[in-house]
């Protein structure tokens, strides 16, 4: 995934981050396909671009702890099996 950072003086909106991969997951809050919250998917239509790109910046966020996570649980995974 990759964050929006269009210059100010840009007038193309960031686009919406939905992938049409729609299910929320419930220990995490947060929609498997494009990593937002209810309350972000909901509110998208009528955020300006700034809160748009702090949406993107906080997805950028949790990905990069999905990947760190995932890479530090299959590490062990590696361990356990030597």
């Amino acid at each position: 995934m990759t964050a929006i950072h269009d210059s100010a003086d840009s007038v193309v909106p960031p686009p919406s981050p939905c992938i049409n991969i729609c299910r929320m997951d419930e220990r995490s809050g947060l929609c498997e396909g494009c990593l937002r919250t209810i309350d972000e998917i909901a509110s998208w239509s009528t955020l300006d671009e700034a809160a748009k790109r702090a949406v993107w910046d906080a997805i950028d966020a949790r990905h990069a702890e999905w990947v760190a996570q995932r890479f530090k649980s299959q590490g062990r995974a590696q361990g356990e099996k030597q």
